[in-house]
């Protein structure tokens, strides 16, 4: 994918680009966020491979906005309405990223909806995105009922965090593998927090979140044959009542589903990835110019005009500045409305071959995910009724 689009919008990109270069702004002061930061995190990683019931399987559902209208305006995200609605598929792929990085969990996917086949689901809410915050609440829940998380995370960017390198030229391409995410800290810490969560719970409580997954997807193919399997405890979660010997037939096909299904996730999760490269580089420099923008927003309103020395040369200068600023806000609102409309057309391949191109289903990914498991609860009444 190339950037030409959003490069070509306007001949002002240049201009914009050397006035942010030469210009020589105050020490950025920092964003009072109404959730504290997570600060500087390091991932709880580990190179020895957790044992087997450790390895839960996790699913990330596409994560929802939640911004306030007046929040919106007052930072100009009108304007980026589409990129609001396709981030929510990009930033569960940077959580995704993370939690295989750290080498503590099975397969982990991005998935439209939420999956009955998962050990572990994780949705997350984005309550502030632009290029100096990120605010988001995040629940995850096992396959029992138990909740691991249920809280707010938030982190700010730097000017670190975008060096000159991320002022993309067409000699100057996208290098994706020295890249680093500005809020990585956030989904750092969410990590380590569920490493935390499963420390605290026995062998016999892992095993059984495995066991009663495999259930859940049992019942969700066909409910009236293993309805009597599940049950809840004393704190309302599910847990194995009797469980199907190991060579049950019945049991067998949900297995053979079950892999089917997997294989078929493993695909979605596949056109995330893809829709994830499609979108970085567009989206990055997207939060370079936003933290531009509100940076200058911020000298601007730092200072104040008196007009009882409106005579003073100092004061007319400072007037001059002001005006400039006023002017420069004009031509990089305009670069904002540009690359939001580039923006949107760089990705718009990637979301359509992500809803068109999984073989023999149609829609978008959610009604596709939906018509999936028809599939599979069909073939697998139409198995049971042939004899082995």
């Amino acid at each position: 994918m190339t950037l030409n689009k959003v490069y070509g919008f306007s001949m002002l990109l240049p201009l914009v680009v050397t006035f942010a270069s030469c210009s020589q702004p105050s020490p950025q002061a920092p964003i009072e966020l109404p959730i504290p930061a997570v600060g500087i995190v390091e991932l709880e990683a580990t190179i020895l491979e957790p044992e087997q019931y450790q390895l839960l399987d996790i699913g990330i559902k596409v994560f929802d906005i939640s911004i306030s209208e007046e929040e919106a305006l007052e930072l100009g995200e009108w304007i980026f309405t589409e990129i609001r609605e396709n981030e929510t598929h990009y930033l569960p792929y940077v959580l995704r990223s993370t939690l295989v990085a750290s080498n503590q969990w099975g397969p982990v996917r991005v998935l439209p909806l939420e999956d009955p086949s998962m050990d572990l689901l994780i949705s997350a809410t984005v309550l502030a995105s632009d290029g100096q915050r990120l605010t988001m609440h995040v629940e995850a829940s096992d396959s029992t009922g138990r909740l691991w998380l249920d809280k707010d995370y938030a982190d700010q960017s730097s000017a670190d965090d975008f060096p000159v390198s991320t002022r993309y030229t067409p000699g100057n391409q996208f290098d994706s593998a020295n890249f680093t995410e500005p809020f990585q800290d956030i989904y750092d810490q969410v990590n380590n927090d569920l490493v935390d969560v499963r420390s605290t719970l026995s062998t016999e409580d892992l095993v059984n979140i495995k066991r009663v997954s495999q259930l859940v997807y049992a019942g969700d193919l066909a409910p009236e044959s293993f309805a009597e399997n599940l049950g809840k405890n004393e704190l309302g979660r599910l847990t194995v009542v009797t469980l199907p010997a190991a060579d049950d037939p019945q049991l067998r096909r949900v297995n053979e589903m079950r892999q089917r299904h997997h294989l078929f996730i493993d695909t979605v999760d596949q056109y995330y990835e893809s829709l994830y490269e499609e979108m970085q580089a567009a989206y990055v420099v997207w939060r370079k110019y936003s933290y531009d923008q509100i940076e200058e927003e911020r000298i601007a309103t730092s200072e104040s005009y008196d007009f009882n020395s409106y005579g003073r040369s100092r004061s007319y200068l400072t007037l001059t500045q002001r005006y400039d600023r006023y002017r420069w806000s004009k031509i990089f609102e305009m670069e904002y409305r540009d690359l939001s409309l580039g923006f949107s057309n760089e990705i718009a391949p990637a979301i359509l071959e992500l809803n068109e191109q999984v073989h023999g289903l149609s829609g978008t990914m959610e009604e596709q995910y939906i018509q999936w498991r028809r599939i599979l609860q069909q073939l697998f009444k139409l198995e049971e009724e042939v004899p082995d």
